[in-house]
Formats: C-alpha cells, sequence, structure tokens
C-alpha cells in the first residue's frame, strides 16, 4: 500500500477544497511544481493531480501547470479532472502522464472507459466519487441515483488498473477517512482500490494499512491519496511514507 500525496489545481494555483466545494477552497501555492517536488523529496512515489477547473468545465484547463508539474518530477502522475474523450486521453498520456484517472464519464459512458482500457492497457483509473453511497458527477455537482459500488462493478473485466473511490462529505474536512466504505468496496470487487477523502492524521493511515486485504475476491485498498492534511502539518508525510513501506517489506 502507498500513500499518494495531491495536488489540486485551480486557477493555476495548488489548492484544497471543502467537501468539493469551489467558493470553499484554501490556496496553499502559487506554484503546484515546486510543491510536486517537495512531496517527491519527501518519498513521494507516486502524485495525484486533479485539474478541478476541468472536472466543471468538461475539458482540461490546467494544462500549463500540468506541464509544470512533469517537467519538474520523475516519479509517475495520475490526472483526473475533464478527461472525458479517447483523444483527449491520448494527449494526456503522450504528455507524460502515467495514468488517465476517468469521472464523469464513467458513470455517463461505460463503454468509453472499456475502450480507453483496450487502448491504453494500464493506464486508466476511473475516479468513483460519492455521498452517502451515491454517485456525484460534473466536479461533483450532481448526484446521481448510482450506487458507487454498483459502479465499480461495471469495470472488473475491463482492465481498469485501479479505482480512486472519494467519500465526498469527507473531503477537506479532516474528520477521517471512510474506511468502512472502502473495504466494503474492495470486498465487492475484485480490483485495486485507492481510498481518498478524509484522511486526518497518522492514524487513518495505520487503519487503511490494517484493513487493507487483499480480500478472498481479490480485491484490495492498494493506496490512500491525503490532501488537507498533509498541506496543514496535520499529517507528517514522511513519516506516512516510512511505515507503509516497513509493512511492505
Amino acid at each position: 500500500m502507498i500513500v499518494i500525496p495531491a495536488i489540486d489545481l485551480k486557477d493555476g494555483r495548488c489548492v484544497r477544497l471543502f467537501q468539493g466545494d469551489m467558493q470553499q477552497d484554501t490556496v496553499y501555492s502559487d506554484d503546484p511544481a515546486a510543491m510536486a517536488r517537495r512531496w517527491q523529496s519527501e518519498g513521494a512515489e507516486r502524485l495525484h493531480v486533479v485539474d478541478l477547473d476541468g472536472a466543471f468545465a468538461g475539458e482540461r484547463v490546467n494544462d500549463v501547470a500540468v506541464g509544470a508539474i512533469l517537467e519538474s518530477i520523475s516519479i509517475p502522475v495520475q490526472l483526473g479532472g475533464g478527461i472525458r474523450d479517447l483523444k483527449t486521453i491520448a494527449s494526456a498520456l503522450d504528455s507524460g502522464i502515467f495514468r488517465v484517472i476517468l469521472g464523469t464519464v464513467s458513470c455517463r459512458n461505460p463503454m468509453l472507459v472499456h475502450e480507453a482500457c483496450r487502448q491504453f492497457p494500464n493506464r486508466i483509473s476511473v475516479g468513483i466519487d460519492a455521498r452517502d453511497g451515491k454517485v456525484a458527477i460534473q466536479g461533483w455537482s450532481e448526484l446521481t441515483s448510482l450506487d458507487a459500488t454498483s459502479l465499480a462493478r461495471m469495470f472488473e473485466d475491463a482492465g481498469v488498473a485501479e479505482i480512486i473511490f472519494t467519500d465526498i462529505s469527507r473531503d477537506g474536512a479532516l474528520t477521517g477517512s471512510n474506511l468502512a466504505a472502502t473495504v466494503a468496496m474492495a470486498q465487492a470487487v475484485s480490483l485495486p482500490i485507492i481510498l481518498s477523502g478524509g484522511v486526518a492524521g497518522i492514524t487513518d493511515i495505520q487503519n487503511a494499512m490494517a484493513n487493507h486485504g487483499p480480500f478472498p475476491n481479490g480485491g484490495m485498498i492498494s493506496g490512500v491519496i491525503t490532501g488537507k492534511a498533509i498541506y496543514d502539518g496535520r499529517l507528517d508525510f514522511r513519516e506516512a511514507v516510512r511505515i507503509t513501506k516497513h509493512k511492505s517489506r
């Protein structure tokens, strides 16, 4: 299991939102590339980047900031936000992105996810964002009636690399991650699941490690994404990396 730092981009800056609300943002840096270098220097093995403006617009917006990040670090970068067609997926991967995260389009056009996985093996992740178990799309502004686990099951045989499961109600709130819901998804779906949303400190990392599986169906919690906790200093990122690496040995 790995710990993955998050960089959320809004207007070219590194921000964190409260429960996905674009009006409740905290700016942590005007230089996302410098922030990316910081996390790499502290031991990050992968970086999670979200184009928040792109998620709402339905197309990539923060390409300049993403490009600067890619030029600044050597670790893999996974990117989500506004990526909703094969041409944009190909462009992102060609630019140096390690994995593309498909969110809204996975709900609206599941067959595109299947085709993307066929064309780009092991390069596609699905982002499932949920509130009270129901999938939210379009930058979390639209709540659907679709159950999060039901959506995850649609992609079991598609070739998806990982599912990134975010509990919106906890994202940016520092209230603790929704481990129970993440474990339930990992037990129901034979895919690696990355836990996201609400990480408040080292206890959340330890609890995820203690319950990461693998489970009888083959599913497991493969990683934890952390954002506000490392920016606010509530989680020592170096320590989180240290304990997860020690456990994996």
